[in-house]
């Protein structure tokens, strides 16, 4: 039996810098013995099927192979549909009622403690605002990604070594709830 999966690299093909071309990225999947292999954007977003393995040894496997064949490092987090579908189902926010770039949702590469925000007020960012979801982390800004304050603070290290994190907008979550359906 195959699954779908969406793999979500972190920090690629930004500002320069740590180049993965999505062609390269297609090929390298299908290498990997991985089918229906499609990327989205430029920003680190392929879905592809896989008859073996599970969400953490897929990400180790294309971690892997990502570095010796590109020369670096990048993190990844592979989900699959049933897990997308879940977290766009289970937004807090009234995502029909907001723009895209108003809405983030940070995925985590393990179960994430509301300890590690517990120091946060979120009464002083108002009227952006923040909740987590099943290692995931909803956060609306009304002025966007890049001018939150709440995002500045949500990305500073807290504990959770090893921790992987990689945020995307509310229309990337929905393209790969769609992309992965099968």
């Amino acid at each position: 039996m195959t699954t779908t999966y969406a793999a979500l690299l972190r920090g690629i093909n930004v500002g320069g810098n740590r180049k993965v071309p999505m062609a390269a990225l297609r090929t390298l999947l299908e290498g990997l013995g991985h089918d229906s292999v499609r990327t989205y954007l430029q920003s680190g977003q392929a879905v592809f099927s896989a008859g073996h393995g599970d969400e953490d040894s897929l990400a180790r496997e294309l971690t892997g192979a990502i570095e010796k064949q590109f020369g670096f490092a990048v993190d990844v987090i592979v989900r699959d549909h049933a897990y997308l579908e879940a977290v766009a189902a289970a937004c807090p926010f009234p995502a029909a009622d907001l723009e895209a770039k108003q809405l983030h949702v940070t995925y985590f590469s393990a179960p994430v403690e509301a300890d590690r925000f517990a120091g946060i007020d979120q009464a002083a960012f108002l009227p952006e605002e923040f909740r987590l979801g099943d290692r995931a982390l909803y956060l609306y800004a009304p002025d966007g990604l890049g001018r939150s304050k709440l995002a500045e603070q949500l990305s500073r290290p807290r504990t959770n070594k090893g921790l992987i994190a990689t945020t995307r907008n509310w229309n990337t979550v929905m393209k790969l709830v769609e992309m992965t359906r099968a």
